[in-house]
């Protein structure tokens, strides 16, 4: 008999959790990071590193905001209103910290607690590091929406992947950029509630089989799987100032049993952990190099681990509350796929309400078509994903069968409609026909949704009259445009306290959840003594960023010269090469004594070009070499500086944008779905220079066109040059072209690397370059020289750069969740008053 007690609590006291809420003062908050800095943490006032007084605070604040959310969650759940899930494949949250203390509305509480007790917040806040979830823009987008979704008090839950690794840390080791793992989680995440009770078991390969169930009915079962689990981890999403907290919940990929026993025992050690490996692999790291097979099917079961895991979790918390009846599911859910990643749901969702609950095919198809909703996030067509059939029928048989059995009902459709019109059915079918078939998942991501959307007014206009002008005509009532925005809490009020606190001080504090109300600072752009503070504070900020990067970068930066970025993923459409030739053109004229009135300009390039992307990785290398020659020159001297900044993240960006005069926003018209790092500029007080492309249209109509720099080909004028573009035609008829030609030729940034730059130089004189880059030098060089002269006046610069805040409003994510939830979500605001 057992010597020991077995106690089980079976049934908790109500007031198993019933504490007093958590005090949101100094002296509160002060004793419990004392708390944890004492004893979970175990140091003492010896210690010297940051990271574990980051961690305390951290600690104190997520206890608070727990507080809450199970609050939340507890009033969505009892209201049993509609709800919306958003997938997405990368969530880029940025640092935590800063962003919580400011939502939760305890940011000078806690500064001054720090204070009291030797510590800095801009030190704890600067030990975090960026969660490594995202890449860019598509991820920063969907942080930036939970974040507005949490404010505008919507239930609304997001779902995406614990990624163990970030995409790369970039480093610049002879002007090359060189990767290095981006571990993020090595010393853990305080801010994620680890859910086991959640588990779910997710399918891949194995085969079909078909028998008939106790009534009659044909089912069709999935067998002799390779099974994966996946554990969720949630991150607590407080809205601002509001106590509400909704959920980001991540999943990681784990092996159904952590490793063979028999082969550890029988000393084969690696192969006993390689089934626990090979699952945990799935997670390991964003964005997989999908050059080459083994990355396409990591690739693939990324992305549907993220769909079935989460449409099992939503699908089991609606049987646990509702039992098998879903005749009401539809009224309750809507899934919003954040771009075509997460397409495969679509089927998913399908196989789970008829192979798991017994739904006929037409009441699943019915539920699904009425809870999907597509937003798109790119007109490049090599950008939307396809994956073979062969890898599909390999990896995930029984959803290949079901993406046939609609594509075949939808081919019936499109043949109703347009009867005999077999190039308008091959065209639109979910299959597309070849040597090799492939899926089209933004296809499928269409046919199954009730809601497409765009991003910008362009990019949704050119979706329906060119990617999926088929299914505009057949269905034109799905199709939308939301515009993107950018959250104010973190992207101003955040990462510019000083600007912030000039507008508040000046028209009150509703701007930063209604961000039109900065519409009232119009009238203070012709305030001189306003200006003056304005100019001040953006001085200050770019000292700020000289003090940041100086050392790091290694060149003297002038705070007085004009700070002119461009700071994004590195790809051909975004067009760095552009303003290198812009560089080049700068340095050619200092070389031969044209500086009459010369204006002082500081160019600034950062971003990181993906590990398979050969030319991309070459651009980041001509940067460099051009700011090497550039930089060393004493003739040059402070005139003239450029430097890459390695790394770019999230952070970095809140460092950057408010000390940014001059904001790049120069892709090739048509390209472009939205951008976002236009309005974080614009936001913080930035002039664009930019073409007719994603929301550079909307920013310049919303601030005029006498406060924008515009140049270049619209994307109209894009689309009829390709037939007759010649741009050997275009250096000769150039001298200044000529002349930046020549110095790429002749390899005066590459002496001792000879031919390193001829696939960019051979791609720029190509009648088929896709980006028509020369095409639009001269008008760039042009507006270039209205940027110069406007720079030389710095009250009417500093009136356009408040007018340009002034008119940010319209780009707040608040303004774009607004319009998901009007138009297409349909949700009720929850909070502890409704």
């Amino acid at each position: 008999m057992s010597s020991h007690k077995v106690f089980r609590i079976s049934h908790p006291k109500p007031d198993i959790t019933l504490l007093p809420m958590l005090g949101m003062d100094k002296e509160h908050i002060t004793h419990d990071f004392k708390h944890y800095y004492s004893h979970r943490l175990g140091r003492d006032e010896h210690c010297r590193s940051p990271e574990y007084a980051y961690k305390a605070i951290s600690l104190a604040i997520s206890d608070r905001m727990v507080e809450r959310w199970k609050r939340t969650y507890n009033l969505q759940r009892n209201q049993d209103g509609k709800n919306a899930f958003y997938l997405s494949m990368e969530f880029l949250l940025g640092r935590r910290l800063s962003n919580a203390v400011m939502n939760l509305g305890v940011d000078n509480e806690v500064a001054k607690g720090l204070y009291d007790l030797g510590l800095v917040m801009e030190e704890l806040v600067d030990a975090e590091p960026d969660a490594g979830l995202g890449n860019g823009g598509l991820g920063r987008l969907a942080a930036c929406f939970i974040d507005s979704c949490a404010t505008l008090n919507l239930p609304v839950t997001g779902y995406g992947l614990r990624y163990e690794y970030g995409m790369f840390i970039q480093e610049i080791v002879n002007g090359e950029q060189v990767e290095k793992p981006d571990h993020w989680l090595r010393n853990g995440n305080v801010w994620e509630i680890e859910r086991p009770e959640y588990i779910t078991r997710i399918k891949f390969g194995g085969r079909t089989e078909t028998h008939i169930d106790e009534n009659g009915h044909k089912r069709i079962c999935w067998v002799d799987t390779r099974d994966v689990l996946a554990m969720p981890y949630d991150t607590p999403v407080p809205g601002y100032k509001n106590d509400t907290v909704n959920t980001l919940r991540l999943w990681k990929a784990m092996a159904t049993e952590d490793f063979n026993l028999q082969e550890f025992n029988a000393g084969d050690y690696a192969e006993a952990v390689a089934q626990k490996n090979t699952a945990e692999n799935i997670t390991m790291v964003l964005y997989p190099n999908d050059a080459n097979e083994n990355g396409k099917v990591l690739r693939l079961q990324q992305q549907y681990l993220l769909a079935s895991a989460s449409l099992q979790d939503v699908l089991a918390h609606w049987v646990g509350r509702h039992g098998r009846d879903f005749s009401k599911f539809a009224e309750k859910n809507c899934f919003q796929l954040n771009d075509t990643h997460p397409s495969i749901a679509v089927a998913e969702l399908m196989r789970l309400l008829v192979d798991i609950y017994g739904l006929s095919w037409k009441n699943a198809w019915q539920i699904t078509l009425q809870t999907m909703a597509y937003t798109n996030h790119t007109l490049l067509p090599e950008a939307l994903e396809k994956w073979s059939v062969p890898l599909m029928r390999q990896l995930l048989p029984r959803l290949l069968d079901i993406i046939f059995a609609i594509n075949a009902d939808f081919m019936a459709e499109v043949s109703a409609r347009w009867p005999g019109d077999k190039p308008r059915q091959a065209r639109m079918s979910i299959i597309e026909e070849g040597s090799v078939q492939y899926v089209r998942m933004a296809y499928l991501a269409i046919i199954g949704s009730f809601s497409v959307n765009g991003v910008a007014a362009l990019h949704s206009d050119l979706l329906k009259q060119g990617l999926f002008q088929d299914f505009y005509a057949l269905w034109p009532e799905k199709f939308n445009n939301k515009t993107n925005g950018v959250t104010p809490r973190r992207w101003l009020a955040g990462c510019n306290p000083e600007l912030a606190k000039l507008i508040t001080s000046t028209i009150g504090d509703g701007w930063i959840t209604d961000l039109s109300h900065l519409a009232k600072l119009k009238p203070y752009a012709d305030d001189p003594a306003f200006r003056a503070q304005w100019r001040q504070i953006k001085q200050f900020n770019k000292q700020k960023l000289i003090d940041l990067k100086q050392q790091e970068l290694q060149i003297d930066i002038d705070a007085d010269a004009m700070f002119d970025v461009q700071v994004k993923r590195i790809h051909e459409y975004k067009r760095q090469v552009l303003n290198i030739l812009h560089v080049i053109h700068l340095y050619d004229r200092i070389k031969r004594g044209d500086t009459q009135n010369w204006v002082a300009r500081c160019v600034l390039i950062g971003g990181k070009a993906a590990p398979g992307y050969a030319m991309a990785k070459r651009i980041i290398k001509l940067i460099n070499n051009v700011a090497n020659v550039i930089n060393n020159d004493v003739q040059v001297g402070k005139q003239l500086k450029l430097a890459f900044l390695p790394n770019y993240r999230a952070s970095a960006m809140e460092k950057i944008c408010p000390g940014t005069d001059l904001s790049e926003q120069i892709s090739t018209a048509g390209k472009e779905a939205s951008g976002t790092g236009n309005m974080k500029f614009m936001m913080n007080g930035a002039l664009t220079i930019g073409t007719l492309d994603g929301a550079n249209i909307e920013i310049r109509d919303e601030v005029g066109a006498e406060n924008f720099f515009l140049f270049g080909l619209t994307a109209a004028e894009v689309e009829a040059t390709h037939a007759h573009y010649n741009p050997r035609r275009l250096i000769q008829q150039d001298s200044d072209l000529q002349r930046v030609m020549h110095l790429l030729e002749c390899g005066h940034f590459n002496q001792f690397e000879p031919g390193i730059f001829d696939d960019i130089l051979a791609s720029l004189k190509s009648p088929q370059d896709p980006w028509l880059t020369l095409a639009d030098f001269r008008g760039y060089i042009d507006t270039q020289k209205r940027v110069e002269q406007l720079w030389r006046d710095p009250e009417q610069w500093t009136r356009m750069s408040i007018l340009n805040t002034a008119a940010s409003g319209k780009f707040s994510s608040d303004r774009t969740i607004a319009e998901y939830n009007r138009d297409i979500w349909k949700l009720a605001p929850i909070t502890a008053d409704s």
